[in-house]
Parts: C-alpha cells; sequence; structure tokens
C-alpha cells in the first residue's frame, strides 16, 4: 500500500504543476483543472463536516470564488491540495461558528447537525452502524472532527494535515488518537 500512496501522491504533484503551469499561461483553462482535480474530494470533505448538501455546496462556491481571486497569491510553501483544503477548512469553520453565533451553545450547533443528517440522503439508513458511526464523528469536538476527517477520509498524512491547520504532527495524532476512542466508545455504548 506504501508504493501505491507514493506512486499517488507522485501523480497528484505532476498534476498539481501540471495546474500551476496552466494557471500561469491561461488562467480560465488553468482554474477549470483545478475544479475538475479537487471540486469531489473538497466537496466530500466540506459535506462531512457541514453534513447539509445546500451548505456544503455554498461553502464549495466560497472556496472556489476565493481560489480564484487568490490564485496569483499561491506560494510554493505547501501543495495546491493543502492550500485549497485550508481554505475549505477555514470556510467550514466560518459557516459553523457563524451558527454558534446564531444558537446559544455548541451541543446545539451539534443537535442541528445530527438532525441535518438525519433528514438527508447521505448515508444509507438501513446500515446501522454506519448511521452511529456518522453520528460518532459528529459528536467530536471540532478539532478532533476535522482532524479525523482528514486523517480516515482524505487519507491525508500527519505532515500535510499539519499545514492544513498550522498545527503540530504530534497534536493531531492525539487528537486522532481520542477521535477514534471517542467514535468507537459512541458505537459501543448507543
Amino acid at each position: 500500500m506504501r508504493s501505491n500512496r507514493q506512486s499517488s501522491e507522485k501523480e497528484s504533484m505532476i498534476n498539481e504543476n501540471k495546474i500551476r503551469e496552466t494557471c500561469a499561461s491561461n488562467r480560465g483553462r488553468g482554474f477549470k483543472m483545478l475544479m475538475d482535480s479537487f471540486q469531489v474530494p473538497i466537496y466530500n470533505y466540506i459535506r462531512r463536516m457541514v453534513v447539509s448538501h445546500e451548505d456544503a455546496e455554498d461553502v464549495l462556491q466560497e472556496v472556489f470564488i476565493r481560489v480564484f481571486r487568490h490564485l496569483d497569491q499561491f506560494r510554493d510553501e505547501s501543495s495546491l491540495s493543502t492550500w485549497i483544503y485550508r481554505i475549505a477548512t477555514n470556510e467550514c469553520l466560518r459557516l459553523l461558528n457563524g451558527r454558534k453565533e446564531e444558537v446559544i451553545s455548541a451541543e446545539e450547533v451539534q443537535e442541528e447537525l445530527m438532525n441535518k443528517l438525519k433528514a438527508s440522503d447521505y448515508i444509507d439508513y438501513e446500515d446501522e452502524l454506519a448511521v452511529k458511526f456518522q453520528e460518532a464523528i459528529l459528536t467530536l469536538p471540532e478539532k478532533q472532527r476535522i482532524v479525523f476527517n482528514l486523517r480516515y477520509y482524505d487519507e491525508l498524512e500527519y505532515e500535510e494535515i499539519a499545514r492544513v491547520l498550522d498545527s503540530k504532527v504530534e497534536t493531531l495524532k492525539v487528537n486522532y488518537h481520542y477521535a477514534k476512542d471517542k467514535i468507537k466508545e459512541y458505537i459501543l455504548n448507543r
């Protein structure tokens, strides 16, 4: 599996280099290549964070507007995907924090997300374990939920997550470990 991941990372870097080169010579065409490469994985990441399809579409649109507006400011300090995930994370947090200001507590935000999960077609409700798994993820504190989603679903290395979240690798490993324990606890005891 390690060689597959390394091969995939190499292909990703080649693709990102091609996108950057195309953006430099033809911004519109390069941005279309960027959208084609990142729209689905970024949408899926956002959807896991905000749950509802409508909110995910709104956040996705805002992410790519920001990417387009600031593409010429992108520096090669990180990969293009890291930069886009960071923008997506910030936009998700902006939406969720905006909700916290509208409601009284973080628990109400979790309850709202749980209700949206139950009202969506995001998961197969015939699969009780999948439902519990998604509910368990929604009960995690925000930072643990972000780390868990990036590591478990998006299969990012801790080093890349550290760049996305501007955090230390050791802290992320602890957050992921606690998240796994809390999910397991939720599934076994609910």
